[in-house]
């Protein structure tokens, strides 16, 4: 039997899987560190992470060898029963993160569900809000995930296009904008603020510095729960091991997920003190795989990696380098660069036969894996393992790119 091709690979994708994905034309069959290989050989430096899933580097051995020393001895009880590492996972994220608690699940937008729930209990339970008169707060451009109840609170109409009808009990306002705020949280009903401390999806939006912290203690002014959906933002990719720690904040409630795992598989978590996490009772709230030994096993190991190899500090200083020299290019395609730490984006001037789709393609063909968003935005987060010498070198390649556009 002949080898399949790349091409071959992508049409059996496309005829027998659904179409809600459009990939760069590329096919990789492994990773390792700060690298993919695709199946005709070639290497690329991953500059996406899997949506920053793999800050930890791809296939890194610790993590690896927690999944496999598990998987060969328990991967799953369900919650029905106790099982012997939980509960060290348990003690290990929350005296990590600080809180009392932590509720486990498996995907981000699981998590972000997890917390629109707690929340809407703390309303009832503790606030005092009338039985389903409870509101959050949520930001335009916002992306915490694709349910029906998340993409009720979307702005983007190819997230909530055809999708109706939608759930109830959300209040859109600017991202970035304070007097917003402070104007929504007048109204008694509001529980809760739900915001990315930094946009990724919508563009990498930095918000002004000061509003994270000004946003909390407009919160605890109101007796509103301050959520922090740092899915994407946390474990390190902004230079803090939370978005959230540039300004201090301390969320009352924490919505982890991605490099919660290091990449290997899906893991999140919802982190929160007892007077809120205790709002949720027996059988009200729970995931068959949640809290499975193997995700504790995989994200104890990968939040030590975090902390062993300095991986906070390291995407701090990698990240001023990579805006500084993407802001030396001189190219009238380049409108804005921005970021924090390792999540960097630069805003494209889309003109035919220029957009930011061509950039990206171009910069594969050179050796560097990137994607776009909202059509004229690209994204840049390579694993935060990655050293100077070798950002360095995926800084040549993407400037030879942009040198085919001139």
């Amino acid at each position: 039997m002949s080898k399949m091709t790349s091409n071959d690979y992508m049409a059996r994708e496309g005829k027998y899987g659904a179409h809600n994905y459009h990939p760069l034309p590329v096919v990789l069959e492994k990773g390792e560190g700060i690298f993919l290989w695709g199946v005709d050989g070639k290497r690329y430096y991953d500059f996406l992470s899997a949506y920053s899933a793999v800050n930890q580097g791809h296939c890194h051995p610790k993590i690896v060898k927690a999944l496999c020393d598990q998987a060969q001895t328990l991967t799953l009880t369900s919650r029905a029963f106790y099982n012997n590492v939980l509960g060290e996972y348990e003690e290990f994220i929350t005296k990590y993160f600080g809180y009392d608690k932590v509720l486990p699940m498996n995907t981000g937008a699981e998590a972000d569900e997890t917390a629109l729930k707690l929340c809407r209990k703390w309303a009832y339970t503790k606030k005092g809000i009338k039985e389903n008169q409870a509101k959050i707060i949520v930001c335009e451009d916002n992306f915490h995930g694709r349910t029906i109840t998340i993409v009720s609170m979307s702005t983007d109409p190819d997230s909530f296009g055809g999708f109706g009808p939608f759930t109830p009990g959300f209040v859109k306002i600017p991202y970035n904008d304070l007097a917003a705020l402070e104007r929504e949280l007048q109204d008694p009903n509001v529980a809760g603020f739900l915001v990315e401390p930094i946009q990724g999806e919508a563009g990498v939006f930095v918000p002004a510095e000061g509003y994270l912290k000004k946003a909390y203690d407009l919160c605890k002014k109101h007796n509103v729960l301050f959520i922090a959906d740092e899915v994407q933002t946390g474990i390190a990719r902004t230079g803090k091991m939370l978005a959230c720690d540039h300004e201090g904040v301390h969320p009352d409630i924490l919505i982890l997920g991605k490099a919660v795992s290091g990449g290997i598989l899906p893991v999140s978590a919802v982190l929160a003190n007892d007077e809120i996490m205790l709002c949720i009772k027996p059988g009200e709230h729970g995931s068959t795989f949640g809290g499975n030994p193997v995700a504790c096993r995989v994200a104890i190991a990968a939040l030590n990696v975090i902390k062993d190899e300095k991986l906070e500090e390291n995407a701090e200083r990698m990240g001023k380098i990579f805006r500084q020299e993407m802001s030396s290019i001189k190219s009238d395609m380049i409108e804005l660069v921005r970021g924090k730490g390792l999540l960097n984006a630069i805003v494209i001037r889309n003109k035919p036969g220029k957009t930011a789709w061509d950039v990206c393609l171009a910069m594969a063909e050179k050796g560097v894996l990137a994607k776009p968003t909202h059509g004229n935005i690209i994204r840049f987060a390579p694993p935060l393992v990655i050293n100077e010498a070798q950002l360095m070198d995926a800084i040549k390649c993407i400037k030879e790119a942009f040198k085919l556009f001139e």
